[in-house]
């Protein structure tokens, strides 16, 4: 027995010589590592704000905030001017001892060890048990910045900066205690309330009640509180902008862990569970997507995309016509095409100085997204057609002018002949080039831009904005150029605005958060003149025709309540691009529709589902507008017969007008 005490004895001093001088040894580096972390940390109001890029608010034409990009901060905000019940509810989500432990909660470790390894995971990966502070020390990636040499982007870096690896729980434990020996409990939860990733691209608690509910974190009420504290387990998951249900269901945990601690009375929890928290106006509002990526893309990318300061935007959007124009378009695909097609279609809105007032780049908005409306270069068709007419009408000819509709074969250098063709491959003779533009012949507008000259016919669409490079050949008068469908739509408010060219914009002001007077102003607007206003009147008065003529190929854009309007339908080869662009004395519009893959759509012209379109987006925003009469000049009619009894000709171009007449004027325009 004494061997056996003896040998026991000196085995257990043996053990207990070892286990303390290692813990002795461990706790001396932890005190070390503990010293060195201490003094690296900076200034608390260093600590607050930790992006390295900036933000940019989007406010409407009412001065209203419909978007945001980047990540925003609302502002610095501390434990004692926010309301008490988003701190109450931070704690009893996230650190229920928050206020009593020294950094580290070992209960916590431990049942998170424990509920990892139950669930057939790493004990370090998933449930963390970190308390407020350890995910202080995560947000601040234990004191390594952001190097953008090292990482590709800010959001991998963070990424990294969260990984629970034994190694980066090991380096936690003494920056934790760091932090509480260098701050108070109050500047830790301070740190964390401005730092903390909330989703919505907002970061910090200032920026996430902003963005959810548009009201300071020193105004929310319970349930608000409970749902901006619920959204830090997964805030990408939980954003209410994503799905409030959701949301709402995940607040009211938090509700019950605020009622475990002590913070909620029973009457407030009643409250806050019978009236949960709901988003603003603005969070709620889907509208606008594309126009904003538009801006962004649009605005000076020191300013916009490669922002380090917070930027506010004033820009044109009016979120009433924006609706609008997404109602529009959702109602005619819901009740005229079939559910399975694949076709797409894009709007703009603009008023006649290049003021773009709503975008709608595609049948579903998907952030930073293709849109349709800016990016998609598309043969014009017939909708090219009114700037040929232009120019005709520049150099003195009138509405009342007749042109031949009779075969035609050109002669293209390099090509060999080219014939052109009418939609309906019939010939009408003679006819006026009202009744040209209004029944979208093809043969008298290549006649028309032959005697003015192709170039010339070239330098004046380019003049009013199509400056993509444009078709070389005679079939440059048939919109057999590409061309987007918002330079289209600020073309044709050149017509509008009485023959004045205009950049199309979407702001007016650009200024920084912090700053009253803005960096820049206006992007765009009225440029030079291209044809005079006389000219751009009695054009005008002819593309009315195309909706109101029995014969005009855009009938069915026809407004109701006599409102007049003017436009003009596209159809491309094989219906590839389908157009209707047009103008009331308020607003153009412009509408495309086709296929991403340029397949050819299926029983569509520009004068079917896009007049459609056209017609529902202008009934929508001029609901409860004056009437008000186009800028136009209707020219005196000849003793004519009416055009409306015109019979196809029977190929040799003499039509119906009578030979005298026809020797008359055929010299001017028909050869």
């Amino acid at each position: 027995m004494r061997i056996f005490g003896a040998t026991f004895g000196f085995v257990w001093r043996m053990i207990w010589g070892v286990a303390w001088r290692t813990l002795a040894v461990l706790t001396l580096l932890l005190a070390v590592a503990t010293l060195y972390f201490y003094t690296t940390l900076p200034q608390l109001n260093d600590l607050l704000d930790g992006r390295s890029r900036g933000s940019v608010t989007m406010l409407d034409a009412d001065g209203q905030v419909y978007a945001w990009r980047g990540e925003s901060f609302g502002g610095l905000i501390n434990t004692d001017n926010v309301s008490p019940y988003l701190r109450d509810a931070i704690v009893a989500t996230e650190d229920r001892r928050f206020w009593w432990h020294f950094g580290i909660s070992p209960r916590g470790i431990a049942g998170a060890i424990r509920t990892n390894i139950g669930a057939g995971r790493g004990p370090f990966s998933g449930a963390g048990g970190s308390t407020i502070t350890q995910q202080v020390a995560k947000l601040l990636c234990l004191g390594r910045p952001f190097d953008p040499d090292q990482w590709e982007s800010e959001a991998e870096y963070e990424a990294d900066c969260r990984r629970g690896t034994l190694w980066r729980k090991i380096k936690e434990l003494p920056y934790a205690f760091a932090l509480e020996l260098r701050y108070t409990k109050e500047e830790i939860l301070t740190i964390y309330m401005n730092r903390a990733f909330l989703g919505a691209g907002s970061r910090g608690f200032e920026a996430a009640a902003q963005r959810y509910f548009g009201r300071s974190a020193a105004e929310v009420g319970p349930s608000e509180a409970a749902m901006l504290a619920g959204l830090l387990v997964a805030p990408s998951y939980y954003a209410p902008t994503r799905n409030l249900r959701r949301a709402q269901e995940r607040a009211n945990v938090v509700i019950g862990l605020m009622e475990r601690e002590g913070y909620l009375t029973e009457v407030e929890v009643a409250e806050a569970r019978a009236f949960p928290a709901t988003l603003s106006l603005a969070a709620a509002s889907r509208t606008g997507g594309y126009f904003a990526d538009w801006v962004m893309q649009t605005g000076p990318a020191y300013l916009t995309r490669e922002t380090t300061e917070d930027v506010v935007i004033q820009t044109t959007l009016d979120q009433r016509i924006q609706t609008s124009a997404e109602e529009a378009l959702a109602y005619v695909f819901q009740t005229s095409v079939r559910d399975d097609s694949q076709a797409e279609a894009a709007i703009v809105v603009m008023s006649a100085d290049g003021a773009v007032r709503g975008m709608v780049g595609g049948r579903s908005y998907v952030p930073g997204g293709f849109n349709r409306a800016t990016q998609a270069e598309r043969q014009t068709g017939s909708a090219f057609k009114p700037f040929v007419y232009a120019l005709a009408m520049e150099v003195g000819y009138e509405p009342y002018d007749v042109v031949e509709d009779a075969p035609l074969t050109l002669d293209v250098p390099g090509s060999g002949p080219w014939t052109p063709r009418n939609y309906t491959n019939e010939f009408l003779g003679m006819m006026t080039l009202t009744e040209a533009l209004a029944r979208s012949q093809n043969i008298p507008a290549v006649r028309i831009s032959e005697a003015m000259g192709r170039e010339e016919v070239r330098r004046a669409a380019n003049a009013f904005g199509l400056s993509s490079e444009l078709a070389e050949g005679p079939a440059l008068a048939l919109g057999a150029s590409e061309s987007t469908l918002l330079d289209m739509t600020g073309a044709y408010a050149g017509i509008l605005n009485g023959g004045s060219a205009v950049r199309p914009y979407g702001f007016t002001e650009l200024r920084l958060a912090t700053e009253s007077e803005p960096l820049m102003g206006i992007g765009g607007g009225i440029r030079r003149r291209v044809i005079s206003d006389d000219a751009a009147m009695r054009l005008t008065w002819m593309m009315t025709q195309v909706l109101e003529a029995p014969y005009g190929t855009g009938r069915r854009a026809a407004l109701p309540d006599g409102r007049e309007a003017a436009g003009k339908t596209g159809t491309t080869q094989a219906a590839r691009d389908a157009w209707f662009v047009g103008f009331t004395a308020d607003y153009v519009v412009g509408v495309w529709m086709g296929n991403d893959d340029n397949e050819p759509l299926t029983g569509v012209t520009g004068g079917g589902l896009p007049a459609d379109i056209w017609r529902e987006t202008m009934t929508r925003i001029h609901e409860d507008t004056p009437l008000r009469a186009l800028p136009m000049i209707e020219p005196e009619r000849p003793e004519l017969e009416p055009p409306s009894t015109r019979q196809p000709d029977n190929g040799t171009g003499g039509g119906r007008l009578g030979d005298s007449i026809r020797d008359l004027l055929g010299g001017i325009l028909g050869q």
